[in-house]
């Protein structure tokens, strides 16, 4: 697509992994309060702002025109944005059965599928190296989250595992379609079109989620709008997390961002640890392992 430093892919998916992070965290504390579709709002409703404002200070700071949209490009970015949608709610209810991490985990399933759906859709290239890479990481992420003993809570439920499975195949349709956009919207410039398609595809949500929500819950709306403080970190952090998974959209393939981006796990850990004083069983320590060691094949191979 566009060219860079080769390490470049690595810094943005390693920053946007520990923005998610924070905003997902942020996110699960306002379930209790939004309902799973309020707080899957959040993140779109408050970052459009952001989004704006990134892209306001590219087109201020960048001398080339921002590319034009193309209906091709269009349909990428507006297929990946409903699909972000639905993950983000599956993936916040998963959270309300299982752990933080865990639950994160399970969402994180999604590389192998996006490594052979990009091959196949977008002709990115996929060795054998990268495959065998990705599906080690991939082993550590099932690993991490399979079921073990509650030790006296309650015990993960196969809903949980179906919802964060979902999440995740709903996740790769997202990443491969921004991608596509991305590379749909050209331009010499790969922080301009990263960034106008972020732009498009917070537009797209924050239309069709604040319209449903007018015309089926407008309670929610006003909840949301009382809790606006919390929602404007969450939102804020979203659209930097974005912000970085678009940048590192338009200079790498979606399977190998999406792989090293299995690091949030590590992050997530941090955050069950000290924010909500969970912990991880042998299992899924040696889980975590497999995914370091595959993280690291797959940037050894790229």
């Amino acid at each position: 697509m566009f060219t860079a430093p080769a390490w470049l892919w690595i810094m943005f998916t390693v920053a946007g992994s520990a923005a998610q992070t924070a905003r997902t965290a942020m996110q699960r504390e306002l379930i209790d309060v939004l309902g799973t579709i309020g707080a899957t709002h959040v993140r779109f409703l408050f970052g459009l702002p952001f989004g704006l404002m990134f892209l306001g200070l590219v087109a201020l700071l960048f001398p080339d025109p921002l590319p034009p949209v193309s209906a091709t490009a269009l349909a990428w970015i507006a297929g990946g944005a409903v699909s972000q949608i639905a993950a983000t709610a599956l993936m916040l209810a998963a959270m309300r059965e299982r752990s933080f991490v865990v639950a994160t985990a399970l969402v994180k399933i999604e590389p192998v599928w996006i490594a052979l759906a990009g091959a196949l859709f977008l002709a990115d290239p996929l060795t054998p190296a990268v495959l065998a890479a990705i599906v080690i990481a991939t082993l550590g992420v099932l690993l991490t989250s399979w079921p073990r003993p509650s030790h006296g809570g309650r015990a993960p439920s196969a809903g949980s595992a179906v919802l964060g499975l979902a999440a995740g195949a709903l996740f790769g349709f997202a990443a491969l379609g921004y991608r596509g956009g991305i590379g749909a919207l050209g331009g010499s410039s790969f922080v301009a079109a990263a960034t106008l398609a972020l732009a498009i595809a917070l537009t797209l949500q924050t239309a069709l989620l604040t319209g449903y929500l007018a015309v089926r819950d407008p309670g929610t709306l006003r909840a949301i709008a009382r809790a606006w403080r919390p929602s404007l970190f969450a939102g804020f952090m979203g659209a930097l997390a974005s912000q970085f998974w678009f940048l590192a959209f338009a200079l790498q393939s979606a399977a190998l961002v999406r792989t090293v981006a299995l690091i949030e796990i590590l992050f997530a850990l941090f955050v069950s640890r000290g924010l909500f004083h969970q912990r991880l069983g042998v299992r899924e320590g040696l889980g975590l392992l497999l995914l370091v060691a595959g993280v690291a094949a797959v940037l050894n191979s790229a």
